[in-house]
């Protein structure tokens, strides 16, 4: 092929993203493992570059073509589990979005997490390239949530997190955080973080002397929960979409 050449077609990881099957990096392992294979032969490296889905197949059920990028916004309630099975049980989001997503919707998987006891606005794609870049953390990507807490606190302790703070160990970086209004020894506060790391709302409020009793996202990025109901979907604009997407940096592992 000529040094300027272009490849005829994109990597099979990227379609297979795009169509909603796993993030590249998980297709990445599967290809590894031999669950995917091209017209029945089983894949040995994940640069192959191909033009299109036919003839792929992932644990041999053949794929279709990729669909087009979408992006759902969905509220979610307390008491689920942001993930596709639970081994305790539990309901999780897709027992709602049975209900709740259009029927052409497809395979959706959810941007990040909120865990069983917060509730408010999860994003849903079903594109695992999309997935990926809006959790990369070189994204910073802001993520707005307001906290009931039972306790007291200074508006100065609040601001003085905007330097970001350790906890056991843990560094956790900026955070906005401002007080919206006291009830007796409850206070909403709202904060905004950009790293979105494991339980991170709460475990900073604790560290402020204060018991999170109600914990929802309001904002990822430059959509809003707005006043979607809760156990709802509703799909972003395409034009909202493809503004928000060429803002991205690309990941650097693709």
């Amino acid at each position: 092929m000529p040094q300027d050449a272009k490849p005829d077609g994109h990597r099979i990881a990227k379609l297979l993203a795009r169509a909603g099957v796993a993030s590249r990096r998980e297709v990445e392992r599967m290809i590894a493992d031999g669950r995917v294979a091209i017209d029945g032969k089983v894949l040995d490296t994940p640069a192959t570059i191909i033009p299109d889905l036919r003839g792929v197949s992932v644990d041999g059920k053949p794929i279709g073509k990729a669909d087009r990028t979408r992006l759902f916004a969905f509220h979610k309630p307390t008491g689920l589990i942001t993930a596709e099975r639970d081994p305790a049980g539990r309901p999780t989001i897709y027992t709602a979005l049975r209900n709740a997503l259009p029927r052409d919707a497809g395979r959706v998987m959810p941007v990040g997490r909120l865990d069983l006891n917060t509730e408010g606005l999860l994003l849903l794609t079903n594109d695992g390239g999309l997935k990926r870049q809006m959790e990369l953390p070189a994204n910073g990507i802001p993520r707005t949530y307001r906290a009931r807490a039972f306790g007291d606190v200074k508006q100065e302790q609040l601001e003085a997190l905007i330097e970001g703070v350790t906890i056991d160990g843990i560094r956790y970086g900026r955070i906005d955080a401002n007080m919206e209004r006291r009830t007796g020894k409850n206070q909403w506060i709202e904060m905004t973080i950009t790293e979105g790391k494991n339980r991170e709302i709460r475990r900073v409020l604790e560290h402020l002397g204060l018991k999170v009793n109600r914990l929802m996202r309001t904002a990822y990025g430059p959509f809003y929960l707005d006043d979607l109901p809760r156990g709802q979907a509703t799909e972003i604009r395409k034009g909202d979409l493809d503004r928000f997407r060429s803002s991205l940096k690309q990941d650097p592992a693709r």
